[in-house]
């Protein structure tokens, strides 16, 4: 018998959570019960399989086998969804191997399609109307919410129609049509404070039935309801069309091969502090991670689970670098000119702990230079095999925004994602308008193809406590979300179709 252990998402405890059934008599035995577990490409899903021999009938007295270790990430992302481990754990004996196979259910294909509007909503702004927007989450089995979509913004009304958008069923519910669905209504605002509305939630089911009816929803703010007696709601939305067919999901084309190639470029300017100071943002003291190096980790260890090589490309911007001492804003940080690439997350923190003690930090908080060395390379290899992220970790006020934003538009056309996260306190009000949710990006005239990019500032993710493992699949979790959504949006707008995976 195999006993199946889960880690959960930022947790060190395993939990039991399903066996095989037991085949008598037997060394290579070939299990026919399969578990059902919730994927989610944004979350490192730790599994243990324990193999055990039963005594009696019973299943009283156990031998232990051996074990094995594996990421869901890592069976997902092998070829053809067939993973091979050697079975360990039992000292100076081979233990044999075990053999797992993954597989998608049918349901997690299909693709909702809605529109929504909503009516007499809370006036926020002082100097005309509000600019609503909403906001959906699903629910996780732990009783936390993932963002897994935002609308766009409908300036100056309280009376918006939004444009209808499509979005995963694995994102919306992860294919439990009722789980809870959450939704929140904001009045934007330009430094990213935007105020909230009111919320509701609802289903999957119950959003479906509106495929023969409207539905409609009151807007509630639970702190203006315990204030006000005669408090009714803050408004309405109802929603106007619902719509679902199956097509071709982020598990298809990576099982199909499509290979997830991860950069990595981190900011050296001298607003971060000297390295050598506790105050300094690249400081790493002997008991904790430094913010750039928890960031590096949250990402890097799921993407990696996708990637068959395991070498990633890692630069730094905005130092001085030896031998003579020119500004560099895309230099390798394991100096290699010839190969930038650093052997998994660990050879990446290696050289980026190595690069702190050699060059010199300065400025300015330049962009565009990695964006573009990154678009070149994705440029090379268009046909859907290939699909690059970009982690930029910077602590500062960008100073190239207009050959960023040329950049971005013009990378938006090609197989990449760009994720951004800020580190420190300072305020990242241009960020938020290199992430497409709200506004689609633009320069000189011409429209980001698709929305490619993900900023979070690192500071809303870090736990109270001080759990560095918690802060990281929080981050993790959310700049992740979108990536699944961003590789589909490529593939159907070039018409690529995944490779068929062989028997």
């Amino acid at each position: 018998v195999v006993v199946l252990f889960v880690q959960g998402s930022g947790s060190s405890e395993w939990k039991e959570f399903g066996r095989t059934e037991v085949i008598d008599n037997t060394l290579n035995p070939d299990f026919v019960r399969k578990f059902v577990l919730d994927y989610y490409f944004e979350e490192k899903q730790n599994l243990r399989f324990d193999p055990m021999g039963s005594h009696s009938a019973v299943f009283g007295a156990q031998d232990f086998l051996g074990q094995a270790f594996v990421a869901l990430g890592e069976v997902i992302g092998s070829q053809r969804g067939r993973l091979e481990r050697p079975l360990t754990g039992v000292p100076g004996k081979r233990c044999g191997t075990i053999l797992l196979l993954a597989e998608e259910l049918s349901n997690c294909r299909d693709i909702v399609t809605m529109q929504l509007c909503a009516n007499k909503l809370d006036k926020k702004d002082f100097f005309g109307k509000s600019d609503p927007f909403l906001v959906f989450y699903r629910s996780n089995e732990d009783g936390t919410f993932t963002i897994c979509h935002k609308t766009e913004v409908v300036k100056n009304t309280l009376n918006p129609v939004w444009q209808p958008f499509t979005i995963p069923v694995r994102a919306l519910c992860n294919g439990d049509y009722d789980r809870t669905v959450k939704i929140d209504v904001y009045d934007w605002d330009r430094d990213g404070s935007h105020d909230f509305i009111g919320e509701f939630a609802t289903s999957y089911r119950e959003l479906s039935r509106a495929q023969s009816q409207f539905t409609v929803y009151e807007v509630l703010n639970p702190r203006k309801k315990c204030k006000k007696k005669k408090y009714v709601n803050s408004g309405t939305v109802t929603l106007l069309s619902f719509s679902v067919e199956s097509e071709f999901t982020f598990v298809d084309y990576i099982r199909g091969g499509t290979q997830l190639n991860f950069t990595v470029a981190i900011d050296f300017t001298a607003s971060n502090g000297l390295p050598s100071q506790p105050t300094s943002l690249h400081y790493a003291s002997p008991y904790q991670l430094s913010a750039y190096a928890l960031a590096l980790k949250a990402v890097g260890e799921i993407i990696q689970d996708y990637d068959s090589d395991k070498l990633f490309p890692a630069y730094g911007f905005g130092a001085k670098v030896p031998p003579d001492g020119k500004i560099s804003h895309q230099f390798p940080l394991n100096n290699n000119a010839e190969n930038p690439s650093c052997a998994g997350i660990e050879g990446v923190l290696e050289s980026y702990l190595q690069s702190l003690r050699t060059v010199q930090l300065y400025g300015p908080t330049n962009f565009a230079p990695v964006i573009n060395q990154v678009a070149g390379t994705a440029a090379q290899v268009t046909d859907g095999s290939q699909y690059h992220v970009l982690l930029i970790i910077t602590d500062g006020v960008i100073s190239d925004m207009l050959q960023t934003k040329e950049a971005i538009v013009t990378a938006s056309a090609l197989p990449m994602s760009i994720i951004i996260v800020g580190v420190g306190p300072a305020e990242f009000e241009a960020m938020e308008e290199l992430d497409g949710d709200e506004v689609r990006l633009s320069s000189r005239g011409r429209f980001a193809e698709r929305d490619i990019v993900q900023f979070v500032p690192f500071r809303d993710y870090v736990d109270d406590s001080g759990n560095q493992v918690l802060s990281m699949a929080r981050l993790a979790k959310d700049v992740l979300a979108e990536i699944p959504e961003q590789l589909l949006s490529y593939m159907k707008t070039r018409d690529i179709k995944p490779q068929r995976a062989g028997p």
